[in-house]
């Protein structure tokens, strides 16, 4: 992300003039931009001609810039783009004032953000912008018999390709064969800066000679023992650290090692609490370490459509006054879902508290 200037308005509020990069960076806006806030940007809009002289023509499409009051965010990481609807409140054609429209932001689309900022939502800003140059990272899982290629994103961890073949020895070493060529092919087709390859066994060693075989690639490859391929062994080698030694600020490599955590805390001398209760309570007693907080909870509750009998932006700030950490869960990735499966809302102590 492209922070090009912060400007200081009226009332507490400021606004970001910004670039969004990469899906990554329309992904963190989505957990940025909330109702009530002002987002400008250029769009087209479609305009009704009420000359008489002028057939009607359903509208033409007119290139404008806005300033929509947001209203609603969706992110659509399938077609590469954000959308932003709310009403029209200003705009360089007076007549489409109070109107709705929706913004369809795109990568290296310039868009201004004016609203209240609480530190979490500043903070995500930065990361933002310090991640710009981080590489990208696939993890190649690989097992007799199948191979799996991640592509690894801030928004969560997807399924490049998943490729399966009958091996074995003897007759059936051409299909092992194969599904090694296949695998290198599909890496190579990637253009990733990093590849992590992983799995149980020698397999992985026996996938890394085909690899090998590709220049363009073998240079950016490196592996690790997991227990198992696929999600699992994407998992373990999140767990392990593998992806952070690549990309240090992993967002994903952070919310696994403290959801796995917390469950050892959970299990153990109990220095943990989940749910908005438990939670609420440890606060009050100072004892927050790192609060864990899923991204669509805590806009839900932004937003006024939660049932939580607190006020969300309360608790963060009493967390970071109280020299606690905040980390913000991806519902989009497992840890997400465990942390969503405790009420969306946890955290490690410093000590426990009965």
């Amino acid at each position: 992300m492209h922070v090009r200037e912060w400007t200081t308005r009226e009332a507490g509020r400021e606004a970001v003039s910004l670039v969004p990069e990469s899906l990554d960076d329309l992904w963190h806006l989505t957990y940025v931009i909330e109702p009530g806030d002002l987002v400008s940007g250029d769009t087209h809009r479609r305009i009704q001609r009420n000359e008489e002289h002028m057939r009607d023509t359903g509208g033409e499409r007119e290139h404008m810039h806005v300033t929509l009051e947001v209203e609603d965010v969706d992110f659509h990481k399938f077609s590469n783009r954000l959308r932003v609807g709310g009403t029209i409140v200003d705009c360089s054609r007076e007549d489409q004032l109070g109107l709705h429209h929706t913004l369809n932001l795109e990568e290296h689309d310039t868009i201004e953000i004016e609203k209240i900022w609480q530190p979490d939502q500043r903070e995500r800003i930065e990361e933002a912008e310090e991640a710009t140059d981080q590489p990208t990272v696939a993890i190649a899982t690989v097992a007799e018999g199948e191979a799996h290629v991640h592509t690894v994103a801030q928004y969560g961890v997807e399924e490049y390709v998943s490729l399966t073949s009958t091996t074995g020895k003897g007759e059936y070493t051409g299909g092992r064969e194969e599904l090694f060529e296949e695998l290198a092919d599909a890496l190579g087709h990637l253009d990733a800066d990093a590849i992590i390859l992983a799995g149980p066994g020698f397999t992985k060693q026996d996938a890394l000679e085909h690899i090998q075989a590709h220049p363009e690639v073998t240079e950016t490859v490196s592996v690790v023992d997991t227990s198992a391929a696929g999600g699992r062994g994407v998992h373990e080698v999140l767990k392990r650290g593998a992806v952070a030694d690549v990309r240090r600020e992993t967002r994903i490599a952070e919310e696994s090692a403290a959801i796995d955590e917390l469950t050892d805390r959970m299990a153990g001398d109990g220095a943990a609490a989940y749910g908005i209760d438990a939670v609420e309570t440890a606060t009050e007693y100072g004892a927050v370490e790192n609060l864990l907080i899923l991204d669509e909870r805590l806009r839900q509750e932004r937003a006024g459509e939660g049932d939580w009998a607190l006020d969300v932006n309360e608790l963060i700030q009493q967390v970071e006054r109280q020299g606690g950490d905040i980390t913000v869960f991806s519902h989009e990735f497992q840890p997400g879902e465990q942390l969503r499966n405790l009420g969306g809302v946890a955290a490690l102590l410093r000590y426990p508290i009965e």
